[in-house]
């Protein structure tokens, strides 16, 4: 089974324990209503600026609870060609693709598509890893894909009017995945908050370069409500210090295809937090949708057990 270690480091396993799935139901909480706080933070404060702001608080944050935990924090030479390789694609590709694919989409439809991730996780998963693509998680994926494809069912006109967006979730999709295989072909001697801290901190310097070339078209809307600016502030920490956290545990103590697909509730959670928030529809698709989702992390967290009773 799996555990995290005294040391902050963890040891891998293939089993869900209960420590995982607490982890799995609070990222799922967090991470969903983040959706919603970051269309919001993206009305006060260009998209490069708040992940910048995000990145540093992040990244700053996990490494001081790293140290403060007297926890291993510092990277090995050997490692940093890791750590760069996946920073590039866990943080960079995602923060910027999905900072301007937000921008571009209603909150709840941004997070659907970037939810294709365990697609492209799992498929990479097979070549990098070597990790087996089992029926249980096979019929996971079509039915996450299934219940996805209802909750976008309702908006292709209105993604096909912004395929900015639609192309940009895409890619931070695609990057994610990547960058979430990636993350488990390396081997790492540094407790969980400090290879999420330095990855994020890799993220800002990058994120900061790309800021001086790129034309926002827009500043800091200063006027913004107490709503707006409390989706900023929740949208740079909670998500930057819990989730990458979480996720980063999740990922080392979990196969990559099955963390990945472990995240398919998110964007439920996404769409029924933005229509709490800022007002988007929800209807009987949804509620359709949530139910494949359920079904869909059901074959993953008991794949083993169905599959050991098929064989019998």
């Amino acid at each position: 089974m799996s555990s995290v270690r005294a040391d902050g480091s963890v040891s891998p396993s293939h089993g869900l324990t209960l420590g995982t799935a607490v982890l799995l139901v609070t990222l799922t909480f967090f991470w969903g209503i983040n959706w919603p706080a970051l269309k919001l933070a993206v009305s006060v404060a260009p998209v490069l600026d708040f992940r910048m702001i995000c990145l540093a608080v992040g990244g700053i944050g996990l490494l001081c609870i790293s140290a403060l935990g007297r926890q291993p924090t510092l990277i090995a030479r050997a490692a940093l060609p890791g750590l760069l390789l996946c920073a590039l694609f866990n943080v960079v590709g995602w923060h910027v693709f999905s900072g301007f694919g937000v921008l571009n989409l209603d909150s709840g439809r941004a997070a659907i598509i970037a939810f294709t991730m365990p697609v492209w996780a799992s498929l990479q998963a097979t070549w990098l890893l070597g990790e087996r693509l089992t029926w249980p998680r096979v019929v996971a994926l079509l039915l996450g894909m299934a219940g996805l494809a209802l909750l976008m069912g309702g908006d292709l006109s209105a993604v096909q009017e912004t395929p900015i967006g639609a192309l940009c979730m895409l890619g931070a999709a695609i990057t994610w995945g990547t960058g979430t295989v990636l993350l488990k072909r390396f081997q790492w001697d540094i407790s969980t908050s400090a290879l999420a801290g330095w990855q994020l901190l890799c993220g800002f310097v990058a994120v900061t370069f790309l800021q001086l070339f790129i034309d926002q078209g827009r500043g800091w809307n200063l006027e913004a409500s107490v709503l707006q600016w409390g989706g900023l502030i929740y949208g740079a920490t909670v998500p930057m210090l819990y989730c990458h956290w979480a996720w980063f545990t999740l990922v080392r103590v979990l196969p990559a295809g099955i963390a990945a697909i472990s995240t398919l509730a998110i964007p439920v959670i996404g769409v029924l937090s933005g229509a709490l928030i800022l007002g988007e529809v929800v209807g009987l698709w949804e509620v359709a949708a949530l139910m494949l989702v359920c079904a869909a992390l059901a074959f993953v967290f008991f794949g083993n057990r169905l599959e050991q009773a098929v064989r019998r």
